[in-house]
């Protein structure tokens, strides 16, 4: 059988791939794993139960049940979910969106995959386009949604030491470099996979630079505002006709139904509307029609930022306790502040393996974490050690689980450490 170049870019070993492949079989086999490697969402109560009494109240009334199972949606998605959500993100920021502003996708993945394609690649005149992601680490998912050769490049970021074992990455305007090959610029706030929040002033410069080269900017929201809120700082949402807005249903509680919201130009819209309906036919119902009433009385802003966030907050400062305590000073170590999101970020200066070696040694303890080598997708200095010498974690699961998942990956890190014993105190910060 001879396959295209597109089978064979679709069967390589992408990094999500990986990532998936690995969370699945840990799930299937009988091992005992510590999932600490996904972006799955915790299991919530309060929010499985109000979703639980929304399902039922559909299946209660046979008209709802029949439009939830038995019929299509239009490409551009479930038309009583998008005005209701129109409705509520008006009259809480006064976005002057219409219907005609939002689609929905079958899942974010999905959103990714048509938006990076639709406004990246060879155009009609001829010229190859790229997307632009301003601060690298990015995520993992990105890197293999082109169809293009070379259809991503990214930048370094700024490295800002905030005290002894605490960093933050910083949009380096200086390194940031537009020019006519640029065709969306692209962020995730937070950021899977560092938990960094760009602030306000970042978004605003960003924005001002897209509006200047008359390019997208795309926030990818799936962590954000204004749902699932997992946001541990003050930020401004922000929206206008330049900004492509995604947010998701997922990690809210719901990734198994698979819905992404794309806010965005009429015109992308209609182009997304018709790469869905060639993909997919049509795009799911369930978790539109399940969220909707959530969505029309505003209880999803509340159910947000109330429960989900403080409950993730909650769970960020118990992982760093523990570890802080586990890693002690024994070796070099720093964590990316979190500010957002479901993970810790961690980065060893002068780690002795690479981080893809510390995954492996890790898994073999029954510790599923992601190396961070894959989130650096279109940085072309591949010398760079900072990218070989980080790891993502994710805290989302018990407490207990990742407590002795986070105890074990500091004894391996400590013994990789031990076998180099010549690995340098001080080390650069960029």
């Amino acid at each position: 059988m001879k396959l295209t170049e597109f089978a064979t870019q679709f069967s390589a070993q992408a990094g999500i791939n990986s990532l998936m492949e690995d969370l699945g079989k840990a799930m299937a086999g009988d091992q005992p794993m510590i999932m600490m490697g996904g972006g799955n969402p915790g299991h919530f109560a309060p929010v499985q139960e109000r979703l639980r009494a929304e399902l039922q109240g559909i299946t209660e009334q046979p008209e709802a049940f029949a439009r939830l199972i038995g019929q299509y949606d239009a490409p551009q998605g479930e038309a009583r979910f998008i005005e209701a959500l129109v409705d509520l993100l008006n009259r809480t920021y006064q976005w002057d969106l219409t219907p005609a502003h939002i689609a929905l996708t079958n899942g974010s993945q999905a959103a990714f995959f048509m938006l990076f394609n639709l406004l990246a690649g060879k155009t009609l005149e001829g010229q190859q386009r790229q997307i632009l992601f301003p601060l690298a680490p990015e995520y993992l998912g990105y890197a293999d949604a082109g169809l293009a050769p070379n259809l991503f490049r990214s930048v370094r970021p700024q490295i800002e030491q905030l005290d002894a074992h605490t960093f933050k990455y910083r949009v380096d305007f200086d390194r940031l470099q537009l020019d006519e090959s640029v065709g969306a610029l692209c962020v995730s706030r937070p950021t899977n996979p560092t938990g960094n929040v760009l602030t306000d002033d970042e978004i605003h410069q960003l924005h001002a630079l897209a509006k200047t080269w008359d390019i997208p900017l795309i926030i990818d929201g799936a962590y954000g505002s204004p749902f699932p809120e997992l946001i541990y700082t003050q930020v401004e949402p922000f929206w206008d006709e330049q900004i492509i807005l995604c947010l998701s249903l997922s990690k809210l509680g719901l990734p198994a139904a698979r819905t992404g919201i794309v806010i965005a130009r009429p015109e992308l819209i209609r182009a997304l509307s018709g790469a869905n309906a060639i993909l997919n036919l049509a795009t799911g119902s369930f978790g539109p029609q399940l969220i909707e009433g959530l969505v029309r009385s505003g209880e999803i802003l509340t159910l947000s930022r109330e429960q989900v966030k403080p409950w993730y907050e909650a769970k960020m400062h118990q992982a760093v306790a523990v570890l802080k305590d586990a890693m002690g000073e024994d070796c070099p170590w720093m964590l990316h502040q979190p500010e957002g999101a479901m993970f810790l970020w961690l980065w060893f200066p002068g780690l002795p393996i690479t981080s893809q070696e510390l995954y492996l040694r890790l898994k073999a303890r029954g510790v599923l974490v992601v190396s961070g080598h894959y989130f650096f997708p279109g940085l072309p200095d591949e010398s760079w050690p900072h990218r070989h010498e980080c790891l993502r974690v994710t805290y989302s699961q018990e407490p207990e689980q990742v407590a002795q998942g986070l105890r074990i990956l500091a004894e391996e890190v400590k013994k990789a450490y031990a076998q180099a014993p010549s690995v340098r105190e001080g080390v650069a910060l960029a």
